[in-house]
């Protein structure tokens, strides 16, 4: 069973056009060929495209939703209803309306339903915003810190400066085209049991513009769009998380007919750091003390962000223990203040002891009655103990 349009964009069924406009462009972002790693993007791009262009046209989405995704499906592919509440059902024919001549497509269907004139040609020369690109950008936890403004290359589709994107030299010969007489739609009208319908749709010769020209462009080879390097910089914000994504308006793929360019969408991944840990807008670190700073307490300095800070040890300090120092964390990102730094004490053995440092641990270890074998295993009996 096919998948329904609403589901696959992830909108309910009583969604408006901007609700689906957006959705669409969620997946385009996620899905599109030319920058998701996903194996099945391109199948998931094009149900995604599909199910926006039937969504957003309101006679396709009447007939959708009147029909169900199966039927609708069924009429688009064989050119008629099954006969089952299609338009057999409601013309008290049943099976196939069209005779079985499968010479239809889904625009006769829909003009012969609502009364229209086709609207084919019309909205495929509408003004289209361009695709949404999106890549990433790694930067360091210092960065993320402070923020930063870094230089971004990136491979992407852009308007043939040669011939602005007409795919047409400037000032090459042209002609009006025959085939639409230069309107840049054709009309057909054609005879059917249910009588006759008028189908309007964008002129395939000229491909909608009404002219014919002489000449291609050689650079983009007519396509208008050409792939080049673009390098660009992009504001990382204090206080970015990883995973997060940034939007750079207008960086995207060109739009069609004269539509705005797409938007780019940066990934930012920030890299390990090796002396904090990150959680959300608090750091973690790991800070070793001595035996004696531990027992009688110390100040000691503490590496953060923003510099190293004193911090106090209290006395009887134990292994493992946490500390917070308030406000010493990451910028919280679009608000006020910081997250906070939490220390952890590790209490650290030493490898060796001269003969001074040696008597003074032996004698703590009798005073508190305990039995060590100094000359089996001293060190190591003292790192378990602690």
């Amino acid at each position: 069973m096919s998948e329904d349009f609403y589901d696959i964009l992830g909108v309910s069924r009583d969604a408006d056009a901007d609700e689906i406009q957006e959705a669409y462009r969620e997946k385009a972002r996620e899905y599109h060929p030319d920058v998701s790693d996903d194996p099945n993007a391109e199948e998931k791009f094009k149900k995604a495209k599909k199910a926006k262009e039937v969504l957003t046209d309101e006679e396709k989405r009447q007939a959708y939703d009147q029909m169900g995704h199966e039927r609708f499906e069924q009429a688009e592919k064989h050119g008629g209803f099954d006969g089952q509440g299609g338009a057999g059902g409601r013309g008290g024919m049943g099976g196939d309306p069209f005779g079985g001549g499968g010479g239809f497509n889904m625009q006769d269907i829909f003009d012969q339903f609502f009364g229209g004139g086709g609207r084919g040609g019309r909205d495929g020369n509408r003004p289209q915003q361009g695709q949404d690109l999106k890549t990433r950008l790694e930067v360091d936890l210092e960065d993320a810190y402070e923020g930063v403004e870094k230089q971004l290359t990136i491979r992407r589709p852009e308007r043939c400066g040669d011939c602005d994107g007409s795919g047409h030299p400037p000032g090459s010969d042209s002609q009006t085209c025959p085939e639409c007489d230069g309107r840049g739609q054709v009309t057909q009208v054609q005879q059917t049991p249910m009588g006759r319908v008028q189908q309007t749709t964008t002129c395939r010769r000229c491909g909608g513009e009404g002219t014919l020209y002489e000449e291609t462009c050689s650079t983009c080879r007519g396509e208008g769009i050409v792939r080049n390097e673009a390098t660009l910089t992009v504001e990382v914000p204090a206080g970015i998380r990883d995973g997060q994504t940034l939007r750079m308006d207008g960086e995207g793929a060109p739009g069609e007919n004269g539509g705005p360019n797409g938007d780019l969408l940066v990934d930012i991944a920030i890299r390990e750091h090796d002396t904090f840990e990150r959680e959300g807008d608090d750091l973690r670190l790991r800070e070793a003390v001595s035996f004696p700073q531990a027992v009688f307490g110390d100040t000691i300095e503490v590496e953060t962000l923003d510099g190293d800070v004193e911090f106090e040890v209290p006395a009887g300090t134990q292994s493992g223990e946490t500390f917070r120092l308030e406000g010493k964390g990451m910028p919280r990102l679009r608000r006020r203040g910081h997250g906070d730094l939490f220390v952890t004490v590790q209490i650290y053995t030493p490898d060796s002891l001269n003969s001074e440092q040696r008597e003074a641990l032996e004698a703590f270890a009798e005073a508190g009655g305990e039995e060590i074998d100094v000359e089996q295993g001293f060190f190591e009996k003292l790192k378990n103990s602690f």
